[in-house]
């Protein structure tokens, strides 16, 4: 489920990063041609640029907090990944029983097995992949 909420915020972001790209210079990309020039918008007043700078940041504080939680997901997405590929190459292992969820660099196994051999291998293939620092264990063992 973290690999899918992983990678919704990346098409999030790229779609952001692609229509600011797009806005900022003035190119209609679904056409692929300038925007007419007759079609600026103009101010009237004064504007405040300190209000301005002060949005910025603003905006630019939350985009960072939003990209750490990407590389977040990402990052916990690429260790589950990593796991689950380890468990389907392993002989010993039944991985499509097994559940594999990763919070920062906790892991946590569940599902059944069919033997408690099985249920170490699973745990110690975890525990043994690198950036896991706590592996929790749910798995039972099927009667």
């Amino acid at each position: 489920m973290r690999t899918a909420g992983a990678l919704l915020w990346i098409v999030v972001l790229v779609v952001v990063a692609f229509v600011a790209v797009s806005y900022m210079s003035g190119t209609n990309y679904l056409t692929w041609r300038p925007a007419p020039a007759g079609q600026t918008v103009g101010t009237t007043g004064k504007v405040d640029v300190n209000a301005a700078r002060e949005r910025g940041a603003e905006v630019g504080e939350k985009m960072a907090v939003a990209a750490e939680k990407l590389k977040e997901n990402a990052s916990e997405a690429a260790l589950t990944s990593k796991i689950k590929a380890k468990m389907v190459l392993d002989d010993y292992v039944t991985a499509r029983a097994i559940d594999v969820t990763t919070n920062g660099s906790t892991v946590t196994v569940s599902g059944a097995v069919r033997s408690a051999d099985e249920r170490e291998r699973a745990v110690r293939i975890a525990r043994e992949t690198a950036g896991v620092t706590r592996v929790v264990d749910h798995l039972s063992i099927e009667k």
